[in-house]
């Protein structure tokens, strides 16, 4: 397996979702650090989050797509606060996406464990895991690094941050 070693990023509040009852979310941890100088640096827990559009969004209660190929499903939604209130999206299963967490390293892996393109999007949460991790960067620096030494020919390994 190939992998991308970042360290992420998030903004924006999250709109409101209902969690899904079918499989339980586990957000995998992520501390990260923020420093001052003559003050030293803070670590601050937050949380892995996978980008919805990689999930199951079904009927509350039951199995019907509430979204087909990215477009909401008129039959079981025709406004985005219908599905917002009608729909559930559901928790994953982190490895299955190649993505793992250990200490203050993020791994993803650009191919899933069963040999499928993965891709993987996603964003930092703060500790309660309810709402994004907001970066403040008026006059600060944001640092990384990116491992891409054992991608492939031809692989795009970049990092791409929206702050």
């Amino acid at each position: 397996m190939h992998r991308v070693v970042l360290a992420l990023l998030a903004a924006s509040p999250a709109l409101a979702q209902i969690p899904g009852s079918l499989t339980p979310e586990v957000h995998p941890l992520l501390p990260i650090q923020t420093c001052a100088t003559g003050r030293g640096c803070k670590t601050i827990n937050t949380k892995v989050v996978l980008d919805s559009q990689y999930r199951w969004h079904h009927v509350k209660g039951g199995y019907d797509p509430c979204v087909n190929n990215g477009v909401f499903n008129a039959a079981t939604c025709k406004k985005a606060d219908e599905c917002a209130a009608n729909c559930e999206v559901e928790g994953v299963n982190y490895a299955s996406y190649g993505i793992s967490t250990s200490g203050n390293a993020l791994t993803l892996q650009l191919f899933n464990p069963t040999g499928g393109l993965a891709s993987p999007r996603v964003y930092l949460l703060k500790e309660d895991a309810q709402t994004y991790y907001k970066f403040r960067m008026l006059n600060k620096e944001f640092t990384y690094d990116v491992d891409v030494s054992n991608l492939p020919c031809g692989t795009n390994g970049a990092l791409v941050s929206t702050f």
